[in-house]
């Protein structure tokens, strides 16, 4: 498996950006694991789901974004569990947690977003952990869009555990707007739940027109990401991509 670029910025502005998208089940797991399989990766951008969200949420957090090298732009408990990390090549625009109506009987849901600029490039950001009900998560589907069209950014990257597989309602809602990077540009391993059958993907991450997928997935084989780490991290596995992200 050939490894995806690294990121760098290009002679006409734009950048290549390395993007993970992770649910870490509010850390309760091997967090040495959880923070090597980041590490490894090198992203320029975390979005995190299931951040810690109780007691002592924002020290374990900055513990995280401390041991991988990174730091923490937004979300949390502030964002109902969607956070976003990003490496100190990011300059920050601005933050905003949004926090979805609650439908009694489900879990809070939020989104976590940013502006950035890397280089010429700027981007919209958003972590997102989407409702296990359908027709709520088809609605915050529809919350999701709006909430992109109302950043002001020409290019955006969207990344969360959707609870759906393609071919669901939901997840064609997002691709009438939006690019799937795994299905642009497949890499590494596909499906990010696998711990029972059968195996799916339900974690992904998409793009706005114009950005350019170089390679997404599952970072198996990526160097220094041990299958025993990916295992005891959490209960999810993250998605990975490389992006050309145009100069503006």
């Amino acid at each position: 498996m050939e490894p995806l670029p690294n990121s760098h910025t290009e002679s006409d502005g734009s950048a290549v950006v390395r993007v993970l998208s992770y649910n870490i089940r509010s850390m309760r797991d091997d967090t040495h694991a959880l923070a090597r399989v980041i590490g490894a990766c090198a992203p320029d951008l975390v979005l995190v789901q299931e951040a810690p969200r109780f007691f002592r949420w924002r020290k374990k957090l900055a513990r995280l974004a401390s041991e991988t090298g990174l730091v923490i732009l937004s979300g949390g408990a502030t964002a109902a569990g969607p956070a976003i990390l990003c490496s100190l090549r990011a300059t920050v625009e601005r933050t905003e947690d949004v926090l979805l109506p609650l439908t009694p009987g489900q879990h809070r849901r939020g989104f976590a977003t940013a502006v950035v600029r890397f280089g010429g490039a700027r981007v919209g950001v958003l972590s997102c952990h989407l409702s296990l009900e359908k027709s709520e998560r088809y609605a915050q589907g529809g919350m999701l869009l709006d909430r992109l069209a109302g950043m002001g950014a020409e290019h955006a990257v969207v990344g969360g555990d959707l609870n759906e597989w393609p071919g669901g309602p939901t997840f064609r809602r997002l691709t009438e707007s939006l690019t799937d990077c795994w299905d642009a540009a497949p890499w590494g391993g596909e499906h990010t739940w696998t711990r029972d059958e059968p195996h799916r993907r339900i974690d992904a991450l998409f793009v706005s027109k114009g950005v350019e997928v170089l390679g997404c997935g599952v970072p198996v084989g990526q160097p220094g990401v041990r299958e025993s780490d990916l295992a005891a991290a959490t209960d999810h596995l993250p998605v990975l991509a490389a992006l050309r992200v145009p100069a503006v």
